[in-house]
């Protein structure tokens, strides 16, 4: 733990030497239990802001709901977690988040403009239709506005729901597996929004499977391995191979 978190202070050091010198996310022995199994167990790191971390393992390891927890949508067990420099407070700090899930979570009846209206109105984001046609044509789906979610492919509504989980400009995205149904083009057009979003100074957390993209991506590499953290390490010292034994129990 002691090593964590000096690599913890070794990645903040580095950040304030480009500007950026607050933490996002701090976590400190958080713990998970569900059903009465423990699910996560005596995690620890920090995440300073700008920075995209991936977040990898197996399947079971416990990514989607350390995700979940980041994104305030449950609470952890034990240990502690702060958000922006404090203890999450409910609505205050889901208003700085936004949430790409493992499945869409649009309203299907729904067409993808309304869809991401919705989410700006409930916001208060000014001029809800523009920002919501605005985020539609960044992430390439623009032409499809009018469309029901029913009728769109899994690789559209997908990209509809990162345009969601952007319109009101949150400071935190939390994506679990957000290239799901995307095709290279697409994956593209996601990639460069999330570089934009984090120039901008916005934080990404992530999950996914293909590990060569989680390297080219994220800046930091948190590998989780039965709902413990395994490793957490900068991207550039991560040889993929290596990672991928690791992830799939072959060291």
């Amino acid at each position: 733990m002691r090593a964590m978190l000096l690599e913890s202070s070794i990645r903040l050091n580095t950040h304030a030497a480009a500007g950026v010198t607050d933490v996002c996310i701090r976590a400190e022995r958080l713990g998970k239990v569900i059903d009465g199994r423990m699910v996560l167990k005596d995690l620890s790191f920090e995440v300073a802001r700008g920075m995209i971390v991936s977040v990898l393992g197996a399947n079971g390891a416990g990514k989607s709901t350390l995700l979940k927890l980041l994104a305030t949508l449950t609470s952890p067990t034990s240990g502690r977690l702060e958000l922006f420099g404090r203890p999450p407070d409910g609505a205050r700090s889901r208003a700085r988040i936004g949430l790409v899930g493992h499945e869409t979570m649009l309203y299907r009846d729904l067409t993808a403009l309304e869809n991401v209206m919705l989410t700006a109105r409930l916001h208060g984001v000014p001029e809800a239709r523009a920002r919501a046609l605005t985020m539609l044509d960044r992430l390439g789906v623009a032409e499809r506005a009018g469309d029901a979610v029913r009728n769109l492919s899994r690789g559209t509504a997908q990209r509809v729901a990162i345009a969601r989980a952007l319109v009101h400009g949150p400071d935190l995205l939390i994506a679990d597996e957000p290239f799901t149904g995307l095709d290279v083009g697409s994956c593209g057009v996601v990639e460069r929004v999330f570089s934009e979003f984090r120039a901008r100074g916005g934080t990404i957390v992530m999950s996914g499977h293909d590990v060569e993209q989680a390297l080219r991506l994220g800046e930091h590499v948190l590998l989780l391995m039965e709902g413990r953290l395994a490793s957490s390490e900068a991207s550039h010292r991560i040889e993929a191979s290596n990672l991928r034994k690791r992830i799939g129990g072959r060291e």
